[in-house]
């Protein structure tokens, strides 16, 4: 009877492992995407593909590395005032946005295939009246260098009028000597010094000892001597009360003081002294100041 009792009870423990059990249920779908957070105001910021949206541990660097701009280009776009400033969940603007009716981010532009020849011009400037240039090209300026010329400057620029030259102003007429005459040169040599405020008082003339010197207009001799220093013999003459001359460097005086002299009257003779070489040094002084000769003395 135990045995029966034992047999009957391991039969209903087999039976109970036996009983088929619910198979454990896994879901496949999917996780629904993460929802972009949303900004200070609560609204949920919205991306594109030129949006990105600030996440944590994101620098202005870094993402502007991501897209392959530049900070700058993103400060401008954003409208930043503080390149640091940027906070997790903020909207940023990684592409310029395109143009009005402008082709779209991305897109790449396609050559226009030419079947038709283009006549290429040269821009005109105002006032330029020249034909086109056979061919649309221009043609000048040619390269290379040649020696100036007239005729080379010609052929470089063969719309140039040629400018004639302006005369050269007339030489002005002589002042006058005392009694509305010419002033006489008191010697025939060759101008070796001319006329300086600072340094030379009158004009130097060249000339062999013993040359005549003469008076180069009529006056009263108010000087004869050497007691000038510089000026070895000398002999000044009065004209009016303007004018006086005189000349020095003589070897030999042939008027005193006092005596009244003609224009071109022999008053002495060329020499050195007081001078490094043989001449007659020339002055005229108009008031008591010298002036230059040259303006006085007619031309040779």
């Amino acid at each position: 009877m135990c045995r029966w009792l034992t047999l009957c009870g391991v039969v209903a423990v087999l039976v109970g492992c036996a009983a088929p059990r619910p198979a454990p249920v896994r879901d496949g779908t999917p996780p629904p995407a993460a929802e972009p957070a949303s900004d200070a105001a609560g609204a949920v910021p919205k991306t594109d593909a030129q949006t990105h949206v600030v996440r944590p541990g994101d620098t202005l660097l870094g993402i502007a590395r991501q897209y392959g701009v530049t900070v700058k280009d993103l400060v401008g776009w954003n409208g930043l005032s503080d390149p640091n400033q940027i906070h997790v969940g903020q909207a940023l603007r990684v592409g310029a946005a395109p143009a009005a009716g402008g082709a779209p981010a991305g897109a790449v532009a396609q050559p226009i295939a030419i079947t038709q020849p283009v006549d290429v011009q040269p821009v005109k400037t105002p006032g330029d009246t020249a034909p086109p240039v056979a061919g649309g090209f221009k043609q000048e300026p040619r390269g290379g260098k040649q020696p100036y010329s007239d005729e080379a400057w010609a052929s470089l620029n063969p719309r140039a009028t040629t400018v004639p030259a302006a005369p050269a102003p007339a030489a002005p007429e002589p002042e006058k000597a005392p009694g509305n005459t010419t002033w006489l040169w008191p010697a025939a040599g060759q101008v070796i010094e001319t006329f300086d405020e600072g340094t030379n008082k009158g004009v130097d003339i060249a000339g062999k000892p013993g040359d005549p010197v003469v008076a180069s207009a009529g006056g009263k001799v108010v000087y004869s001597g050497s007691g000038l220093r510089g000026y070895g013999k000398l002999v000044i003459i009065k004209h009016d009360a303007n004018y006086l001359t005189a000349y020095a460097h003589n070897q030999q005086l042939l008027v005193k003081e006092g005596d009244s002299v003609s224009k071109g009257q022999k008053i002495a003779e060329l020499g050195s002294t007081d001078a490094d070489r043989p001449k007659v040094h020339f002055e005229i002084r108009k008031q008591g100041r010298p002036v230059d000769p040259l303006k006085y003395l007619p031309a040779r």
